[in-house]
């Protein structure tokens, strides 16, 4: 049996474009694919904080560095400039694989600057 886990994320992205007319995708800055382990294709999620639209596309590669989270195509209509958004990617694991999995999670600050690392969400209090 193979459960469906959360592989990676990027935490509160800034939409930094939103480019309607471009074949689709949403183009990451390369360094926070890295650093994430997304990788170019992969299919993502995306959650938009500011207006709860959820989407499904594919990951492709920025230029490192530019801090670009670029919305395309048809998306664009569902992530405009400016709002923020958490990027997620999962992936299935094997029951013997499930006792050592730990997403990466990359929380952003403003300007897509990371903040920091975990391999853990925090318990959420009461």
């Amino acid at each position: 049996m193979l459960t469906t886990m959360l592989k990676a994320k990027l935490h509160m992205a800034r939409v930094t474009h939103a480019v309607l007319n471009y074949e689709g995708s949403c183009a990451i800055d390369g360094e926070l694919l890295d650093m994430s382990g997304i990788r170019d294709n992969e299919q993502i999620q995306i959650y938009n904080v500011e207006n709860g639209q959820r989407f499904t596309t594919y990951a492709i590669r920025a230029e490192e560095g530019s801090k670009v989270i670029s919305v395309n195509g048809a998306a664009a209509h569902l992530a405009t400039e400016g709002q923020r958004v958490i990027i997620c990617s999962y992936a299935q694991y094997t029951e013997a694989e499930l006792d050592a999995h730990e997403p990466s999670l990359v929380y952003l600050q403003e300007g897509n600057v990371v903040s920091h690392t975990s391999n853990a969400i925090p318990v959420q209090l009461a």
